[in-house]
């Protein structure tokens, strides 16, 4: 709760006209003084009833690439039974403020109010809560009250097409890649049984051993395993514009642009970003399982330099057969110890974004760039992996 400037100078002027009537007897300016007390009185008592307010919101959609139109339609009701509610509402949309007009909004109505979400740049806007004023007539106190969630808008970075995709080892002999529901013979791990797995493949001795059925999981080793290593270390982006390091929001269209491109071919992909991401992790995430990969490149953000741990862990875990590095001018000093890893892997993609000169990197393919459209018109010509 909050007194205004006004409701400051007449709060003193009572106490003052108070002590003064009282003081040198002055049965008039005691009078005045109570009134004006009574008057600030009376605007706290307004200023603190609570309206009740029902907020719901849609977003339409909540997910959108870069630059396409999204729009948010809030809905206040008023669920109050006594009385109208006069009302300055103001909805949070990112950093910016909407006005939302709640005058002599009775009880059991509602209105509506859509508005265009802001997606001309990359990442997660969060909309709401709606802040609700309340005002007393004579402007004396103004109460501000949040009502409803915070709803989140991705925009996703720019999706460029590819028509081809990098197969490394994996591609089959027959240059066909058929999907296997439950893989080949190729045996990967064990798992608890579901309901219609096939008996055949129930593992008898592990299921024995720790008294529940145990399933093998096995899995097609013809199919090409595709990594994309997104580098959002703040070292490898120096370069900014009015706060925004544009080759790193290239890289974010290049790696939706790999991702995307390998869903469509039904290809397996896992998307690794170098720094710590706001959850903490750094952990390979498969594209159509947990977080989809899209909303994680809209949530990417640069960060501290972990790009050692993350090499170690490529080398170690091999996710896949052909890896796809993405990163800016700052990155091109690492090409080295990126190349060291063509022994775990038979292919490696580098793309360089917003460099001053081309990179020099042998046995490698790199594919230097000034935006996401340029790599993937790179990407085709190339034709190299």
């Amino acid at each position: 709760m909050g007194i205004t400037a006004r409701g400051v100078g007449l709060l003193v002027a009572a106490v003052v006209l108070l002590a003064v009537g009282f003081r040198f007897g002055y049965p008039e300016l005691a009078l005045l003084g109570a009134a004006a007390g009574t008057a600030v009185g009376y605007a706290l008592v307004t200023a603190a009833w609570r309206p009740r307010l029902e907020v719901t919101r849609h977003a339409e959609p909540d997910r959108v690439a870069r630059g396409e139109p999204a729009a948010m339609t809030l809905t206040v009701r008023n669920t109050g039974r006594l009385r109208a509610a006069s009302l300055v509402a103001e909805d949070r949309c990112g950093g910016a403020g909407v006005p939302v007009p709640l005058l002599r909004l009775r009880p059991g109505r509602d209105t509506t109010v859509r508005y265009d979400v802001p997606t001309a740049r990359r990442g997660v806007v969060p909309v709401g809560p709606l802040r609700v004023t309340r005002r007393d007539p004579l402007g004396l106190v103004a109460l501000s009250r949040p009502y409803g969630g915070t709803v989140p808008v991705w925009v996703h970075p720019r999706i460029h097409p590819l028509t081809a995709v990098p197969t490394g080892a994996g591609r089959s002999l027959d240059g066909r890649v058929d999907a296997v529901p439950h893989g080949s013979i190729t045996f990967d791990s064990l798992r608890e049984y579901v309901v219609g797995d096939e008996l055949r493949r129930v593992h008898w001795r592990t299921s024995a051993r720790v008294g529940e059925l145990m399933v093998r999981e096995n899995v097609d080793t013809s199919l090409p395993r595709l990594v994309v290593l997104l580098d959002n270390r703040a070292t490898a982006h120096p370069d900014r514009v009015e706060g925004v390091a544009e080759s790193f929001e290239s890289a974010c269209e290049a790696a939706a642009s790999v991702v995307t491109a390998a869903v469509r071919a039904d290809l397996p992909v896992v998307l690794l970003l170098v720094a710590p991401e706001a959850t903490g992790t750094t952990g390979f995430t498969a594209a159509g399982s947990g977080t989809a990969p899209l909303d994680r490149l809209a949530a990417a953000q640069l960060g501290e330099n972990a790009l050692d741990a993350t090499l170690t862990r490529l080398r170690r875990d091999r996710p896949g057969d052909t890896l796809v590095v993405l990163t800016g001018p700052g990155g091109q000093g690492s090409l080295g110890r990126i190349g060291a890893l063509r022994g775990a892997y038979p292919s490696v993609v580098v793309g360089v974004f917003g460099a001053a000169r081309p990179a020099q990197a042998t046995d490698l393919v790199v594919i230097d760039a000034v935006d996401g459209a340029a790599f993937a018109a790179e990407w085709d010509r190339v034709r190299r992996w």
